[in-house]
């Protein structure tokens, strides 16, 4: 008897990885990958499976890798942003491969739901030279991750498997396969491979690049790059990626009438690319994400065709994409499929819960900061970031992970004051504290308001990694003067006494730092069950 689950998109990669034998899962929350690490956390036990969190994406991928090295088949996940972190171990791995099976799950976000950009993580498959898939449903990301960990484990590689939101964040039936078992330890008996020497990593880069023969031709073969020209008109050809398959194909009412490719596995297969171009006039290429498809068929030398895509302008330059999107490109009403309603919502913007301890840090900031002629906070990413909107004018930057405590050291430099920065516990630990570090050396001239509510709180009320003592002890450990560091309970009742001691800490010439300590109400009611 078939069985079957109805699963988000991510939930759907987490019980293939553990369908596929893994004995460990490794990640940090970021939304819209963070559902696939909770669905592996909360079933650990019952399959006997590492799954904690870790300090940032950069560890999650070498803790990882670590499981790879010692013979176990292990997964990572992250959201887009994360895997620029994570770049240097990820790029690297794909020089040293791999020993057990290792496959990443990376959610791109299209449209920037909840992210500072919309980057495409297949560049980053090109870039290392690795196989990647793209599902199009959630069937597929449960078969596909279980077909990326043969294909990880037969070409001794790291495998992607890269998502999007529309796919991670909702739900359909899947039919599930049977678990298999999980590898048992076997550390590399070749003691060069995982040694990144020059001598060794020239030796790894060239057999790699010698197999890429190998992997595009796998590519080539794969059910997941479908090519269909039988009794289609040949007057145009579509090429769509991933979840875009899915909006062509409703645009269309799911009879497309043109030749269609739909890749979803990765390198290009361009033996395919050409055969779909040499059979018709007119090439659209409808692609999730930036124009790497596109590009690789423009540089096809003389292909002769008229090439429709994102590069000029038939398909929007930015954004996620819709069935409505689909049907314009290819002048179509929309058909009676998923439409946006958004223009008849009311504008609701995002906003601090009622009673977070981040408002009343804010309101305290601003209070000190009120008299003076330059009043400029930089800031981080995480809930807090929600204070760049009235009535707080509490965020001036917000770049990435842990920029809040480097730009502040930098405009201090530049002679630049009061230079007061706010950032999340979990942000601090993630990738604060190297700042802090260098801060802390120069002893500059900025106060450091790191908001400890005890949770990683914007994506679901995680675990930090250090929070109350534990927060203080890292801070002295890195170098801050004990006289500098201050603790406080951002409460509207002791608004008077805060002030003093945050206007004394930013009045001082030198480094300090203020920790702002109230638990999360979010997690504050999930503790109380």
């Amino acid at each position: 008897m078939e069985v079957r689950e109805i699963l988000l998109g991510d939930e759907a990669v987490a019980l293939g990885a553990i369908h596929a034998g893994i004995s460990g899962a490794f990640g940090y929350p970021g939304t819209p990958s963070t559902e696939m690490f909770e669905y592996v956390e909360a079933h650990s036990e019952k399959w006997c499976i590492h799954a904690k969190w870790s300090a940032n994406e950069k560890v999650a991928y070498e803790e990882a890798l670590g499981m790879s090295f010692a013979g176990k088949r292990s997964i990572v996940s992250m959201k887009h942003v994360g895997l620029n972190v994570a770049a240097d171990a990820f790029v690297n791995s794909g020089v040293t491969g791999v020993n057990g099976g290792l496959v990443l799950m990376v959610a791109d976000d299209p449209g920037m739901h909840s992210s500072q950009n919309e980057q495409d993580s297949r560049f980053y498959a090109k870039f290392a030279a690795i196989p990647c898939y793209e599902p199009r449903n959630q069937q597929e990301c449960y078969d596909m991750v279980r077909e990326a960990f043969d294909v990880s484990e037969r070409l001794r590689l790291p495998v992607m498997v890269r998502m999007v939101t529309r796919l991670a964040h909702s739900r359909a039936d899947v039919a599930i396969a049977g678990p298999r078992d999980k590898n048992g330890l076997n550390p590399p008996k070749d003691h060069q491979q995982f040694t990144l020497l020059p001598g060794n990593a020239r030796r790894n880069w060239a057999a790699l690049v010698a197999r890429q023969g190998e992997i595009v031709a796998e590519s080539e073969a794969s059910a997941f790059n479908t090519l269909e020209m039988d009794g289609r008109d040949r007057k145009s050809g579509i090429i769509a990626n991933g979840v875009a398959c899915n909006y062509v194909r409703e645009a269309f009412d799911g009879k497309v009438p043109y030749v269609m490719l739909s890749i979803r596995r990765y390198p290009l297969p361009l033996g395919l690319i050409r055969k779909l171009v040499d059979a018709v006039e007119t090439v659209y290429v409808f692609e999730e994400g930036y124009p790497l498809i596109e590009e690789a068929i423009d540089g096809i030398n003389g292909i002769g065709k008229v090439l429709h895509g994102r590069a000029d302008g038939t398909v929007p330059a930015t954004g996620e994409l819709t069935p409505a999107i689909a049907a314009k490109v290819f002048g179509m009403a929309p058909t009676g499929g998923i439409q946006s309603t958004l223009e008849h919502v009311p504008g609701r913007p995002p906003k601090l819960c009622h009673g977070c301890s981040h408002g009343d840090s804010y309101n305290l900031i601003k209070e000190v900061l009120k008299d003076y002629p330059i009043k400029r906070t930089f800031s981080d990413i995480g809930c807090y970031t929600l204070g760049f909107y009235e009535p707080f004018d509490g965020v001036h930057s917000c770049v990435d992970m842990g920029a809040s405590v480097s730009m502040a050291k930098g405009a201090s430099h530049a002679g630049l004051h009061p230079v007061v920065a706010t950032i999340g516990d979990s942000t601090f630990m993630h990738s604060g504290m190297t700042g802090l570090v260098g801060a802390a050396r120069d002893n500059a001239n900025m106060t450091l308001c790191i908001l400890d509510n005890s949770s990683v709180a914007m994506t679901g009320t995680q675990l930090t990694m250090a929070t109350g003592d534990a927060l203080y002890n890292v801070v002295r450990g890195l170098g801050v003067p004990e006289e500098h560091i201050k603790i406080i309970n951002p409460l509207r009742n002791k608004m008077e006494q805060n002030a003093a001691i945050l206007k004394a800490e930013v009045d001082y010439n030198g480094l300090s730092v203020i920790i702002l300590r109230r638990i999360c109400v979010q997690a504050a009611r999930k503790a109380r069950g």
